[in-house]
């Protein structure tokens, strides 16, 4: 009877087991898109490709995290404004520190990219690597969002997650390429999205080499050194990784040419774009947004045999569940 009953528990792990395996992608609903997604990993199967040139390419900013009402990094660069303004009593009175401050958010951006990569070199500079890795590692592991009171890790998208373990278990190997910068997101890649510190590609500033008090350190620099954004994109995948993907992930027009330099490679490729359609689970938002937006690709997608994700009907979930 013991025997009996171990031996049917097995059984049933094993078909659960099954279940999980036959379907990779749980968070995605039996929709066309979800099907051409998995025919795509067969059909790069099919044609023989080795591991090696199994490339997969992902923004970050609204394709594997949210992104709204701003970018993430814009939260980190204004508590860090907030931090550091005792030391900076100039910032009281000078623009667009002084907004930050005052908790006007409209006005400190105001002034655009300019504004926002002055703010950065402000509060990103002048310190070690080392020293940038540990504020970053803190304010990931503590700060949480205005609209959700999430972590910012906890905003990240299920579906996403699932499309980078599946295609890992099918010998990609993911890479982040994003307009972000690449050493704000290598302190918590890893253990968010499982992507390794060397397989993220960002923004970047200078830096250089010192030895203080005995020991070399790497110092960063408030200078720019790369922008990885729009024509910056597959200049960055050649410099950091060398080989063109197979397959990338955007979810907006910063992201265009990423996917059109991948799907002109030959052999089986494919663009995706994450259209943001849920106004109730997350965010909707498209060709005027002020975040994301998403105008040339939505009309270029369908020439170009680009998939559009729609989050509303294609994804059951967005976020993680809670402990998970």
């Amino acid at each position: 009877m013991k025997r009996s009953i171990i031996l049917t528990l097995i059984l049933g792990l094993a078909a659960s087991a099954n279940g999980l395996a036959d379907d990779p992608l749980p968070s995605w609903n039996d929709t066309a898109t979800k099907k051409a997604l998995i025919d795509f990993v067969a059909l790069v199967d099919a044609a023989g490709i080795p591991p090696a040139e199994r490339i997969a390419a992902f923004d970050n900013d609204g394709t594997l995290w949210s992104e709204q009402p701003m970018y993430f990094q814009a939260f980190f660069i204004f508590d860090r404004i907030k931090e550091l303004a005792p030391q900076h009593p100039e910032w009281e009175t000078t623009e667009p520190f002084a907004s930050v401050l005052r908790g006007d958010v409209k006005s400190a951006l105001a002034g655009g990219e300019k504004a926002l990569l002055e703010m950065a070199m402000a509060t990103h500079a002048g310190m070690t690597t080392e020293e940038f890795d540990h504020i970053v590692s803190e304010w990931v592991a503590t700060a949480q969002h205005p609209a959700t009171g999430k972590l910012y890790t906890e905003m990240v998208y299920q579906p996403m997650l699932e499309v980078l373990a599946y295609l890992r278990a099918n010998g990609f190997k993911t890479f982040i390429v994003s307009g972000g910068g690449i050493e704000f997101m290598r302190p918590w890649a890893e253990q968010v999205y499982g992507v390794p510190p060397e397989q993220v590609v960002g923004s970047s500033i200078k830096t250089k080499y010192e030895v203080r008090d005995g020991v070399p350190v790497i110092v960063r620099l408030p200078e720019i050194n790369f922008i990885d954004d729009k024509e910056g994109k597959p200049v960055g995948i050649h410099h950091h990784i060398g080989r063109r993907p197979l397959i990338a992930f955007g979810n907006s027009d910063g992201d265009f040419q990423m996917l059109e330099w991948t799907t002109a490679g030959s052999g089986p490729r494919l663009g995706v774009l994450i259209h943001h359609t849920d106004e109730e689970r997350e965010y909707a938002y498209d060709r005027t947004s002020h975040i994301g937006k998403l105008d040339r690709g939505l009309d270029e997608a369908p020439a170009r045999d680009w998939l559009v994700v729609d989050m509303k009907s294609d994804w059951n979930r967005v976020y993680p569940e809670p402990g998970k």
